[in-house]
């Protein structure tokens, strides 16, 4: 009997041990959702949770990177929570489509790193905290394709088609404002983006808008608004 008492005393000292750790982690999580579910905050837009946190708590950048970091786990919490359904019932992406859509993203994920890189002064830890929130929307979309079975997309409304020329035009202005060098090499660098194809016109406006934002300054209105909207 001493041996299974000993495992008993052994396994109740590690759970007590445990507990407390794991209250705590969930204290923290509760305390940087301010007591708000991550549905309550998907509900908000971006900006907008970004500035009930920060009134909450101070308007500094540490502030602001800690929410912008709240909103993204609860993000990536939902789009998981789709993509294992999908995958669950047998309506998700075929291993295809999953590399395709996984060549876009490290596509888009170079083209990130370089366009952070070539604006002057290159993008500080509130820039990049923003833009790795921004770029969480094209994997969610990726699934909701499958969720909605919306594999042909309508082609662009005529409001679309003007705001996806502007968007293109804009763009170009900006690349047009960096040095030589570094201009080539973010063209090429969005091209790869694009260059497996399949992409649809609806998500090329949304990359557009976002590597606006990722090449504009803090210092002027933004193009287009934050993209997560309820």
């Amino acid at each position: 009997m001493k041996p299974i008492c000993s495992v008993a005393l052994t396994l109740i000292s590690l759970s007590c041990l445990a507990s407390p750790a794991g209250a705590a982690q969930t204290k923290s999580s509760s305390a940087d959702r301010l007591g708000l579910t991550c549905a309550q905050i998907l509900q908000m837009t971006s900006d907008g949770w970004v500035k009930k946190f920060t009134s909450a708590k101070d308007a500094t950048a540490p502030s602001t990177i800690q929410a912008i970091s709240a909103y993204g786990k609860c993000y990536d919490a939902r789009t998981n929570r789709l993509a294992a359904s999908l995958g669950k019932s047998g309506k998700g992406p075929l291993m295809g489509a999953r590399g395709n859509f996984a060549d876009f993203e490290h596509a888009l994920n170079d083209f990130t790193a370089k366009a952070l890189a070539a604006t002057e002064p290159p993008a500080d830890a509130q820039k990049k905290a923003y833009a790795a929130l921004y770029e969480k929307q094209f994997r969610y979309d990726f699934y909701r394709e499958y969720e909605q079975k919306n594999f042909n997309p309508p082609p662009l409304t005529p409001e679309e088609s003007e705001a996806f020329t502007k968007a293109k035009n804009h763009f170009g202005e900006l690349l047009g404002l960096l040095p030589e060098d570094k201009m080539h090499d973010l063209h090429r660098a969005f091209g790869e983006i694009f260059a497996a194809g399949g992409v649809p016109d609806a998500t090329k406006l949304a990359v557009y808008r976002y590597a606006i934002f990722l090449l504009e300054s803090p210092a002027e209105t933004p193009y287009s608004p934050p993209p997560f909207w309820p």
